[in-house]
């Protein structure tokens, strides 16, 4: 995993102090293209109803990796609805994993038939189709991987976010924020892990990891350690109403950072 940090976020104009008020104002200081990617970027814009603003702010950090973080933050409109479609993609072992999923997760996604009749079901469809994909054609998209997290916010009225590893969603209802991801680390599923005929280790002074390598226990890709990981993903849905400030995408880069 990098120690870069991304963030994307959706908000309603609300008055709020402290990190969340620092983390909004990073993330959404000038308009710029959704999928700007590099050493750093910035930008922000409104739905196509101006109901709902969103931005995003990539940071490459001091670890000597290239940046390997990807976002979407986009509007679309799909059967007279509008569609707000946010993710954070956090690659590992190279940017092509990550990349297919910045162009290709949400399409899929979309395209599930039963999208409009039950969006949990087709979001873990698509995740799971996704994977599939990935590790099918592993010798062009190469031996990494990606953590994922997605948020799908439908009308401006229903919330839809999905995970896979460590990049988290949070949610600011009045004032207070709620993480609606799980972390997914090792040690949580070492039963899990144990059985498929994994390991976990736990080194003095480092994190948990998959087989001593990866410090996640859920990813796209990585066809190597497939057998012992899970693109398995949590879904939350959250009915969007005046109690809901504004909610925050990010990569571990930010959570995890040390102060």
């Amino acid at each position: 995993m990098s120690q870069h940090s991304s963030v994307a976020g959706a908000s309603r104009p609300v008055k709020e102090a402290g990190f969340f008020t620092k983390i909004k104002n990073v993330a959404c200081l000038k308009s710029s293209s959704s999928s700007d990617k590099g050493k750093g970027g910035k930008g922000k814009s409104k739905s196509l109803s101006n109901k709902v603003s969103h931005g995003f702010h990539l940071v490459e950090g001091q670890s000597g990796h290239k940046m390997e973080d990807y976002h979407v933050a986009e509007y679309r409109k799909r059967k007279n609805h509008t569609l707000g479609l946010f993710a954070i993609f956090d690659g590992h072992l190279g940017d092509r994993v990550p990349t297919y999923l910045k162009d290709n997760l949400f399409n899929n996604i979309l395209e599930e038939p039963n999208f409009w009749k039950d969006p949990e079901a087709a979001i873990r469809s698509a995740y799971s189709s996704t994977d599939k994909f990935i590790l099918d054609n592993s010798m062009q998209l190469g031996p990494g991987g990606s953590t994922a997290v997605t948020a799908i916010v439908i009308d401006g009225k229903d919330l839809w976010v999905a995970n896979i590893g460590d990049s988290r969603a949070v949610v600011c209802e009045r004032g207070s924020a709620n993480q609606i991801t799980v972390d997914h680390e090792p040690h949580a599923e070492r039963r899990r892990i144990e059985k498929q005929g994994g390991f976990v280790t736990t080194l003095p002074g480092d994190v948990p990891r998959v087989n001593g390598q990866l410090a996640v226990a859920r990813a796209f890709g990585d066809q190597s350690l497939k057998a012992h990981l899970s693109s398995e993903p949590d879904v939350r849905h959250v009915p969007i109403d005046s109690t809901i400030d504004f909610v925050i995408l990010a990569s571990d880069g930010l959570w995890k950072v040390s102060c």
